[in-house]
């Protein structure tokens, strides 16, 4: 079946669930439950289990709206970059509006849920998370400055705040510190993909760092990136917020991203089909977070 562009021809094929799906990018919305879902378990006071699951849902419904927001907002940019021309707004099979509705609509339900069955302060971040993700990144640096990543990363590293005050009501170090380490890890693993994804980009007139400023900067940003990324990965554990089971983890895969990060540091430009280092650069930062966040877990449920 022909799909129409929706860029070029308001006419569209009918929408259906898996469409509204696609919207909410569910790949993304993963990494953000499991932060989010951590932040809440290593809290210090208990949650109880309903509001920690509306909660949740709220962040699930929060990060949803901002995907769809994103794909509204950029609908005629990904219709000319080969990994997002089969969305469905660019793909022809849902109109403009009814993508924003979505958006707007998740986004109001998750906030006001949020503020009433949970508490304002985690409510507070959650508005703020979305409004950074759509007009701050997306609206303002993603399309005008090639350190839109660096700035823009602070809007996939609000979720462990909001968890840590769903059970809490408050902001302390802890949370800080895990902000502090998706921010800095959003740079290298980003770059990493755009290094092989760069001339979608180019086409698409998104000023990437690669694009801009070539390989051998972002290259040499990957690296410099990671070494403050390290730094606030280790910090919990010599700050006492921490124990062994999550400093250990953290200084042996932190070690294995810094080496995969190196390698793709001091290479010289490569042909698309010979960036391997890059790939998996990008496959085990995905691998990274999951396995930090996870360890701090553990560690909180068998040390704490």
């Amino acid at each position: 079946m022909m799909h129409v562009s929706t860029a070029d021809n308001p006419l569209t094929l009918p929408a259906e669930w898996r469409d509204f799906l696609a919207l909410t990018k569910p790949k993304v919305m993963r990494l953000v439950i499991f932060t989010a879902l951590c932040g809440m378990l290593i809290a210090p006071v208990p949650i109880h289990p309903v509001i920690g699951f509306t909660a949740i849902l709220c962040i699930a419904l929060g990060a949803g709206a901002s995907g769809a927001l994103n794909m509204w907002y950029e609908a005629d940019i990904d219709t000319k970059m080969r990994r997002t021309c089969d969305r469905p707004l660019p793909a022809g099979r849902m109109d403009r509006q009814s993508a924003l509705h979505f958006g707007v609509g998740l986004a109001c339900f998750s906030v006001i849920l949020m503020g009433l069955a949970v508490n304002l302060v985690a409510a507070a971040i959650l508005t703020v998370s979305i409004l950074f993700y759509v007009f701050v990144y997306t609206a303002w640096l993603k399309p005008r400055t090639p350190q839109n990543i660096v700035i823009g990363g602070a809007a996939g590293a609000f979720p462990p705040m909001i968890g840590w005050a769903a059970a809490t009501g408050n902001i302390t170090l802890m949370p800080v510190l895990l902000f502090a380490i998706i921010f800095l890890w959003t740079p290298p693993h980003f770059w990493a993909l755009s290094l092989w994804v760069k001339m979608d980009y180019a086409n698409a007139g998104i000023p990437m760092l690669p694009v801009v400023a070539g390989e051998q900067t972002t290259r040499r940003q990957i690296g410099l990136y990671t070494i403050p990324m390290a730094a606030a990965a280790v910090a919990p554990w010599p700050l006492g917020l921490t124990g062994a089971i999550y400093g250990v983890t953290a200084v042996a895969m932190t070690g294995i991203f810094a080496a995969l990060a190196a390698r793709v540091a001091l290479r010289t430009p490569m042909a698309e089909d010979r960036l391997r280092p890059e790939k998996q650069l990008f496959a085990f930062s995905i691998i990274y977070l999951f396995a930090l966040f996870g360890a701090l877990v553990i560690d909180h449920w068998v040390l704490g």
